[in-house]
């Protein structure tokens, strides 16, 4: 008898998506076409004042995602090695735009090697086309009456529309 052990390979992709970028898809897209699962994990973290709730992100993120299978989304708050374990992950998908990101992703991936030995992390760039957009820049660029368009997916920017008003000098 043949015995046949297949592994699965479950990773995680935390943070605020605060709001849902196109980089962040980008990033899910190509994450979930090497792993078995993708479990974006939307952080909860009542020291930051996040435009969005927690739910109206999970809300976001899942009917982005609707159409890529092995995705799901939930939330988390505490160390990101407890969120993985209870998930059962084997790695951790982080997004590095700049050298600036890649310093500090690199301490907290050293960091929760220490934590969580058996925890991999995954770095992936984005595609060039959003190698400098991040959530924070999308918030403040639309605020500010800027076009966002191409930035976000088209859900999230009507959402955007309904939340924000944008100021005018």
């Amino acid at each position: 008898m043949l015995l046949i052990v297949v592994n699965t390979v479950k990773a995680i992709y935390p943070g605020s998506f605060d709001p849902l970028t196109n980089g962040h898809l980008d990033l899910i897209a190509r994450c979930a076409k090497i792993v078995d699962q993708l479990v974006v994990g939307v952080l909860s973290n009542s020291q930051k004042h996040p435009l969005f709730s927690v739910p109206e992100r999970v809300e976001m993120i899942q009917e982005a995602t609707r159409d890529i299978g092995n995705v799901s989304v939930t939330t988390f708050a505490g160390l990101l090695v407890d969120f993985a374990q209870r998930e059962r992950a084997q790695a951790v998908l982080r997004g590095i735009r700049a050298i600036s990101d890649y310093e500090y992703e690199v301490q907290m991936a050293m960091m929760n090697r220490r934590l969580a030995p058996g925890l991999e992390t995954i770095f992936m760039m984005p595609h060039e086309k959003y190698s400098y957009v991040s959530s924070r820049l999308v918030k403040e660029v639309f605020r500010l009456g800027g076009a966002v368009d191409g930035l976000v997916p088209e859900l999230v920017l009507e959402r955007l529309r309904a939340r924000v008003e944008p100021e005018r000098y």
